[in-house]
């Protein structure tokens, strides 16, 4: 797995795509569990950029779980407005930062199975709160990580849900916090879900679908079409 990890960093720094929502917030909140956990539920159905924006607007004007949860539904909506179903959002923000501060003390959950009771907060979710914001070995499972490890080889499974729990086998703990980034940020620059850039992809060798398709499409730069 280490080797995996590296030759993914190596390509990541060579052709330097964007940082996703999640790791900006990582960087600019400190390690904050609270705005980790509404910006993961904010970039559900929604570009990096869009979530970026709107976290960066929402925290400017209700920057914790007490001040959040006082909010006004529709001055959340117009802050976060234009990610994917705004409203319904700022409806289960509020509700998130209302139950944190009357259930957990303003502090947002560091157990998983306390996280899966929140609104909008599923297994993809929680682990995010568990990497981003407390810094503690789980691995988020979306599609990107889904499809990149069917790709490979190394699972084979039908959901995101399933790979998680076939990672959680076959993977050490000491790689789990590392996942999620490197294998999103891969992903969507480079093992994208329509024409990946197989032919400049640096896991050519241990591939199972370029091997499969090596020859045809993926040597000539057009890219596999795999789980996607």
């Amino acid at each position: 797995m280490r080797e995996i990890l590296d030759k993914i960093k190596g390509m990541l720094e060579e052709y330097k795509p964007r940082d996703t929502a999640l790791s900006e917030i990582k960087k600019k909140e400190n390690w904050d569990p609270f705005k980790v956990l509404i910006g993961t539920i904010l970039s559900q159905r929604t570009k990096d950029e869009v979530t970026s924006l709107a976290v960066e607007r929402l925290f400017s004007k209700f920057p914790n779980a007490e001040e959040l949860s006082k909010a006004n539904v529709e001055e959340v909506s117009y802050l976060i407005k234009p990610v994917g179903f705004y409203h319904q959002k700022a409806k289960n923000i509020i509700k998130v930062a209302k139950i944190i501060m009357e259930k957990y003390g303003g502090k947002v959950p560091r157990n998983i199975d306390d996280l899966l009771t929140l609104p909008s907060v599923g297994r993809k979710t929680a682990n995010c709160v568990l990497v981003y914001g407390f810094g503690e070995p789980a691995i988020p499972v979306d599609t990107h990580v889904h499809r990149i490890f069917n790709r490979l080889g190394l699972v084979k499974t039908k959901n995101p849900l399933d790979t998680e729990k076939r990672l959680r086998e076959i993977i050490d703990k000491k790689y789990w916090i590392e996942i999620n980034d490197l294998f999103v940020r891969f992903g969507k620059s480079i093992c994208k879900p329509q024409r990946p850039l197989c032919d400049i992809c640096k896991l050519k060798d241990i591939c199972e679908y370029y091997k499969a398709n090596k020859g045809y499409k993926a040597n000539k730069g057009l890219g596999c079409n795999f789980l996607g």
